[in-house]
């Protein structure tokens, strides 16, 4: 047996014992939690100082660095998001389903925790602690395996994790950060079958391609966020001005900021100027189709011509793709190509035209009049997240605790025999 299924044995142990865990102790665990957090914040944003000289080391983007990076306010964000996933009920135990049979055998179908998950993720290292209390509080075991870029602050976290839970007397092994970026001790870890029941991948895709394709642990894939806004002709400017600013610019590194503008040609010249040069004088570069190049006549603006592959791409920067379509049916078919499944929006005045949108767009999250943005596990009231899940089965949009449940079928008989 090597280390790795050494460690997935005892995680998957502890998996077991998690089961018998009362809602009481769990949310003791969590607030115990919280109260390191802000007590030990300074240690924390010591330890995040030394992955931030690094990373300008590497020479990581502005952008990678701001996903890096802790603050007081982001540290306090933590912590607050820990509270609210204590305040949730616990999400085993509930009865899904229940039927009794004519000849008096009692069914039920009954959530469970899933049981021993590996989370792979990178930069943030607020999903480790995101991480480690929603697989808690929903009765599962982890292993975490965070990127090398957050290596001290992962560890500054893991220790407050661990304390919390021995001072709770919980098995220290239901929480394990698994400190390694070789790729082949990662293959290893990817072949414990018998002892991790799902994997959760968080990162670039070529983290989750190599994940995917490296084991047969069932993944739970959190792919690229190519995330699309729709401007229609019936939009309202201001509105269609300020979600896009808050989409594209607050913080351009994250999944949930918007990558590609799609624009009615029926708002016209004047309007489609109007809106883009906002978003260029908050320093965002423009790629736009030929069409709309032609248009930008008189714009105080600078574009470059975007090609076909600048639209399937997640920039994760202050880059956006810009096209123009004919009407809402090209926005719908223009999404639905380009997008990766995550989160879509659409900025208008028209209901009907809103309803077929949020009707015929295939993606996790579709928005009407609002930013993309809001696709977080804290902004739709689950505390925090493992992360956005662009599957279809079992888990789609922002995964929760409730996501990290199965169900299991429990069965109460009188010596029934058949």
């Amino acid at each position: 047996m090597n280390d790795f299924e050494v460690i997935a044995r005892k995680g998957k142990e502890a998996a077991f014992r998690l089961n018998l865990l009362t809602i009481d102790k769990k949310n003791s665990f969590l607030n115990r939690l919280v109260v390191l957090l802000r007590s030990n914040a300074k240690n924390i944003l010591g330890a995040n100082k030394l992955d931030i000289e690094k990373a300008k080391e590497y020479r990581l983007s502005n952008a990678l660095i701001d996903r890096l990076s802790l603050t007081e306010e982001r540290i306090e964000s933590m912590a607050k998001g820990v509270e609210q996933i204590a305040k949730l009920p616990d999400p085993t135990g509930k009865i899904l389903d229940e039927y009794l049979r004519g000849d008096g055998l009692l069914i039920k179908k009954v959530s469970v925790p899933i049981g021993l998950v590996g989370i792979f993720y990178e930069s943030r290292p607020n999903v480790t602690i995101d991480c480690a209390v929603l697989c808690l509080k929903s009765g599962n075991a982890c292993l975490l395996k965070g990127g090398k870029e957050a290596h001290y602050s992962n560890k500054a976290l893991i220790v407050l994790i661990k304390k919390a839970l021995e001072e709770e007397g919980i098995d220290p092994h239901a929480i394990q950060l698994v400190s390694t970026s070789d790729r082949n001790e990662l293959k290893a870890l990817l072949r414990c079958n018998d002892f991790i029941d799902c994997i959760i991948p968080r990162g670039g895709e070529g983290l989750i391609k190599f994940i995917s394709e490296n084991t047969s642990i069932p993944v739970v894939k959190h792919y690229k966020g190519v995330c699309n806004i729709y401007v229609d002709a019936e939009a309202d400017i201001n509105m269609a001005q300020s979600i896009l600013i808050n989409a594209k610019c607050q913080r351009p590194g994250v999944c949930n900021a918007v990558e590609n503008l799609i624009l009615d040609k029926a708002l016209g010249q004047s309007k489609i100027n109007s809106i883009l040069e906002v978003i260029y004088k908050q320093g965002v570069e423009l790629r736009v189709d030929a069409s709309l190049d032609a248009m930008l006549v008189g714009a105080k603006i600078s574009t470059r011509v975007a090609h076909e592959d600048d639209f399937y791409q997640e920039y994760l920067a202050p880059i956006l793709a810009v096209c123009c379509v004919d009407g809402l049916e090209g926005a719908i078919n223009a999404i639905n190509k380009y997008g990766s499944g995550h989160s879509e929006a659409i900025i208008t005045s028209n209901q009907q035209t809103a309803e077929k949108f949020l009707k015929a767009i295939d993606a996790a999250a579709v928005y009407w009049n609002a930013s993309t943005r809001f696709t977080d596990g804290y902004e739709f009231g689950l505390g925090a997240e493992i992360g956005i899940s662009t599957d279809r089965i079992h888990a789609r949009g922002p995964m929760g605790i409730n996501e990290l449940c199965t169900y299991k079928y429990l069965i109460w008989g009188q010596g029934h025999t058949r």
